[in-house]
C-alpha cells in the first residue's frame, strides 16, 4: 500500500478498540515469567555455553594467545579466537569488529570465546586464556581530542552536518541581547535490565539465532555479512526483549561469537555479555561539548540562533547528531548548525533513547532559559514567543501538526505555573530550596516501510505475523488493537506473532517509528484481507463494514469465520510512503515541568512533581503510551542528576562498569509523574494518524530539571550530571 496522500475516514477512526486505554495481552506472561527471553529457551537439546574474553586493552595488538591450559580445563569443548574463526566481515552498522585481533580497537573488544559444558566452566577455563598484549597509546579524551575533529560525513549524520540560513555572524553581532554558552554532557550507558544474549544452532548451513534484537532484518542481514554466508541461511528469533533503548538495535559480538561457537563445537551454543562486557563491549551515548548562541531583540525575538556540537566515535563511527532540533525547534531568520567528530579510542558510541535531541535538549533548553532570564521574560512565554509554524530552514515547508504553544499553556496551566518565584532562590521550605524549571519537548517522526502478514483461520481467529519487535514498548497490545479494529474482532480473538525473520519485514523498534508503522503495516495488510473476505464471501468491498465477528454488505450478513471455512486466507502488505514527509515537517512536540527541592545545607536534590504534555498524533494505547513517557521522564531525571559513564583517560575504560557502580533513578527518587496527550490526530503520518512517544518522553527533561535547580539555588550548571559536588559551595548563605 503506497500512502501519498493524507489519509482521510478509514476503519481505525471507530475507536472501538484503538485508543483505548487497554492493558498488554503479552503482560501475564511477562508477570509470571513464562515469557521466554533469548537466553532461556531451555528446550533446545544439547546446548553448551560460551565465555567471552575481552581486550584487557583499548589500544594496541595482541602479540600472542596461549590457550594450552584453557583447551585442557575440565568441560572445554572449543575455543575461537580471531585466528581460528576463519575470515570475517563486519556489518554495515558496526563500526568495530565484533571479534577482535590481532588488532585491538577498544577495552573488552571481545578477543576470544570458550565453549563449555557449563557456563561455570566456560567461565574457569576463560581466566586460563592468556594474551600477551603490545599496548598503543590511544586517544581517550573528547576536550584534549576538540582541535582535531573533523566535520562528518553525510552518511553518518542522516542528513547535512552543517546548515546555514541567513548571517549568523552579522545578526548575533548586532544583537540587543547575546548569549554564548557552552554545555556538555557525558557518556551514558543502556543499562537495560536485559544483558546482550544469544543461542546459535546451525542445522548444515541453517544457522538459527535466538537473540536479543530490536530490528530482526538489520541484524540478520549483519550476521550474513559478517560470517560471510547467504542471507537466506540465516533466522533470527526475538519474541521478548527485556529492553533495548537502542543497544540492541545493531548486531553485537554475542551473536556472532554465540555462531562461531556453535559451528567449532558442533553443538547449540549460549552466549551472554556479562555486565561490564555491556557496558564496555557493546555501545554507549557518547559524550558531548555544545555551544549555543543566540540574539534577540529586547522584546524577545530571535534573531540569530547556533548550536555546535562536538562528539567523538571509533574511527568509521558517527556523531551524536545533538543540533538536530535547533534546526527546527524555533524561529529565527538567522541560523547555523554544526557537528564536529573527533576521533577517540573509547567503545562505540551509537543510538541511545532518542539520539541527538535528548543530549541536543539538555544544551539547547537551558540556553533558552538562560536567554529569557535575560530578556526578563517568562521562560514559557519565551518559547511561546518564538514559536514557528514552519521549517525555519525552509519556510516553504509548513508542519503537519505543531501544538507546541499549546502543550505549554496546558502544562502552565495544570502544574500551576502561575506559582513560580521569577527571582531565583526565593522560596525556602523548612530546609528545602525550591523551584521549578520548564523546556519544550519535540522529537521528529520518521516513516519506514513495514509490511505484515495476516491469516484469517477457520475457527476465525485473526493472526498477525510480522518481524516487527517488543522491548517493552507493548507492541503485542497496540498491533492486536489495529487487527480487531479492522476486521470487527473483539482483542482476545487475535493472535500476534513477532520477532521472527521469517516474518514480512517490518519498521522495528527504535526512533520512536515503531508504533505508528508497524501498525500501519498491519492496517495495509487487513485491508488487503478485508477485500479477501469480501470476494470469498461474494460481497461488494467498497460496501462492506466489519464489527462484532460479522461482516455486512448492504443487507447481507455474514459470520467473517464462514469466510474461511474452508482454508483459511492469508493477506500481505506493506506501508510504503511517499513525498508527504517531503512536502511537510512531521514532528511531535510537548513541554515538561518539574519542581524539586534541593538542601541548603548538603545540596541533596529531590524531586517532587513532573508533568509531561505530549502532542504526538493519535495515541494507539494511551496506557502503554502513558508508561513510555514516565519511562522516558524517569531515564531524563537520571541524565540530569546521576548518569554518567566514568572514563578512565589512562586507559580508556568505563569504569563503573556495572549496576552498582553507573547509577540510574529508583522509586525513591521518583515522585508522582503525570502525563496528559492532547488530542491530535496527524493525516499525513499514516492510515493510522499516529507518531511516535518513547522518545519525546526524554527530550527536554534534563533541562526542566536543570532549569529547576537554578530557580531553586541561582546556580546555574552547564556540565551534567548536576551533582553535589556542582552545587554545594555555590548555595546561598543560611539564614
Amino acid at each position: 500500500m503506497k500512502f501519498d496522500t493524507p489519509a482521510t475516514t478509514n476503519p481505525i477512526d471507530q475507536l472501538k478498540v484503538i485508543g483505548r486505554a487497554t492493558d498488554r495481552i503479552d503482560g501475564p506472561r511477562k508477570t509470571t515469567g513464562t515469557a521466554v527471553y533469548a537466553y532461556e529457551h531451555h528446550d533446545i537439546a544439547n546446548t553448551a555455553y560460551g565465555y567471552i574474553v575481552g581486550s584487557a586493552i583499548a589500544k594496541g595488538r595482541i602479540a600472542s594467545i596461549d590457550l594450552v591450559q584453557a583447551k585442557t580445563a575440565p568441560g572445554v569443548l572449543a575455543i575461537v579466537t580471531s585466528e581460528t574463526a576463519g575470515k570475517l566481515g563486519k556489518g554495515g552498522r558496526n563500526a568495530a569488529k565484533l571479534l577482535g585481533g590481532p588488532e585491538i580497537e577498544h577495552y573488552h573488544q571481545a578477543v576470544a570465546v570458550v565453549i563449555a559444558e557449563t557456563f561455570e566452566q566456560a567461565r574457569a577455563a576463560g581466566q586460563l586464556v592468556r594474551i600477551d598484549y603490545v599496548q598503543e597509546q590511544g586517544n581517550f579524551d573528547l576536550a584534549a581530542s576538540r582541535d582535531k575533529a573533523v566535520k562528518p560525513k553525510a552518511s553518518d549524520v542522516g542528513g547535512e552536518p552543517e546548515t546555514k540560513v541567513g548571517d549568523f555572524a552579522g545578526a548575533f553581532a548586532q544583537a540587543q541581547v547575546q548569549l554564548d554558552a557552552t554545555y556538555t554532557t557525558p557518556d551514558q550507558a543502556h543499562a537495560m535490565m536485559e544483558p546482550h544474549a544469544t543461542i546459535a544452532a546451525w542445522d548444515g548451513d541453517q544457522l538459527t539465532l535466538w537473540t536479543s534484537s530490536q530490528m530482526i532484518a538489520w541484524g540478520a542481514a549483519d550476521v550474513a555479512t559478517t560470517l560471510g554466508i547467504d542471507r537466506k541461511n540465516v533466522r533470527l528469533i526475538s519474541p521478548y526483549i527485556g529492553g533495548g533503548f537502542g543497544g540492541k538495535l545493531f548486531l553485537r559480538s554475542d551473536a556472532v561469537l554465540a555462531a562461531l561457537g556453535a559451528r567449532a563445537a558442533n553443538r547449540a551454543v549460549k552466549v551472554a555479555l556479562t555486565r561490564p562486557l555491556v557496558f564496555n563491549n557493546t555501545t554507549h551515548r557518547p559524550a558531548t561539548i555544545q555551544r549555543i548562541r543566540i540574539g534577540a531583540t529586547r522584546e524577545g525575538k530571535i534573531t540569530a540562533i547556533a548550536h555546535e556540537s562536538l562528539s567523538g566515535n571509533l574511527a568509521g563511527g558517527g556523531p551524536e547528531t545533538a543540533v538536530q532540533q535547533t534546526r527546527l525547534l524555533y524561529a529565527g531568520e538567522n541560523r547555523m548548525t554544526a557537528l564536529r567528530l573527533s576521533s577517540l579510542d573509547l567503545p562505540e558510541g551509537n543510538a541511545m533513547r532518542a539520539p541527538g535531541e535528548a543530549p541536543g535538549m539538555m544544551a539547547l533548553e537551558v540556553a533558552i532559559d538562560e536567554m529569557a532570564e535575560r530578556l526578563n521574560l517568562d521562560p514559557v512565554a519565551f518559547r511561546n514567543l518564538n514559536d514557528t509554524q514552519v521549517d525555519p530552514e525552509n519556510p516553504q515547508r509548513p508542519y503537519s501538526q505543531r501544538q507546541l504553544i499549546e502543550c505549554m499553556r496546558l502544562g502552565a496551566e495544570k502544574f500551576g505555573w502561575d506559582r513560580r518565584k521569577a527571582v531565583p532562590a526565593s522560596r525556602r521550605e523548612g530546609r528545602w530550596l525550591v523551584g521549578m524549571g520548564v523546556a519544550a519537548a519535540f522529537r521528529n517522526n520518521l516513516l519506514m516501510k513495514s509490511a505484515a502478514r495476516v491469516r484469517l483461520g477457520q475457527d476465525g481467529r485473526v493472526t498477525v505475523e510480522t518481524d516487527m519487535t517488543d522491548i517493552g514498548t507493548g507492541s503485542y497490545t497496540i498491533i492486536a488493537q489495529t487487527a480487531a479494529e479492522m476486521m470487527g474482532l473483539p482483542l482476545d480473538r487475535i493472535d500476534v506473532k513477532l520477532g521472527d525473520s521469517s516474518f514480512p519485514v517490518s519498521a522495528g523498534s527504535g526512533g520512536q517509528w515503531g508504533a505508528n508503522n508497524s501498525t500501519a503495516g498491519v492496517y495495509a495488510a487487513c485491508v488487503k484481507l478485508r477485500d479477501a473476505v469480501a470476494q470469498k464471501l461474494g460481497f461488494n468491498s467498497a460496501d462492506i463494514s466489519f464489527a462484532d465477528g460479522q461482516v455486512t454488505s448492504g443487507n447481507r450478513r455474514a459470520p467473517l469465520a464462514q469466510a474461511a471455512e474452508d482454508r483459511e486466507i492469508v493477506a500481505e502488505d506493506a506501508i510504503e510512503y511517499g513525498d508527504l514527509a517531503k512536502t511537510h515537517q512531521q514532528s511531535t512536540f510537548g513541554a515538561h515541568f518539574v519542581e524539586l527541592g534541593v538542601d541548603i545545607a548538603t545540596a541533596e536534590i529531590r524531586v517532587r512533581r513532573m508533568l509531561a504534555v505530549c502532542a504526538a498524533g493519535r495515541i494507539l494505547n494511551p496506557k502503554s503510551a502513558r508508561s513510555q513517557v514516565i519511562g522516558a521522564m524517569t531515564m531524563g531525571v537520571g541524565a540530569a542528576l546521576m548518569e554518567e559513564l566514568a572514563v578512565d583517560k589512562r586507559f580508556g575504560l568505563f569504569i563503573n562498569h556495572d549496576l552498582a557502580g553507573y547509577e540510574v533513578p529508583v522509586h525513591a527518587d521518583i515522585p508522582h509523574q503525570d502525563v496528559i496527550f492532547l488530542d491530535e490526530t496527524d493525516p499525513m503520518s499514516s492510515p493510522m494518524k499516529a507518531k511516535g512517544i518513547a522518545e519525546l518522553g526524554i527530550c527536554g527533561v534534563g533541562a526542566a530539571v536543570a532549569n529547576a535547580i537554578y530557580n531553586a539555588t541561582g546556580i546555574r550548571v552547564r556540565d551534567y550530571p548536576i551533582t553535589l559536588d556542582k552545587l554545594i559551595d555555590r548555595l546561598p548563605a543560611v539564614g
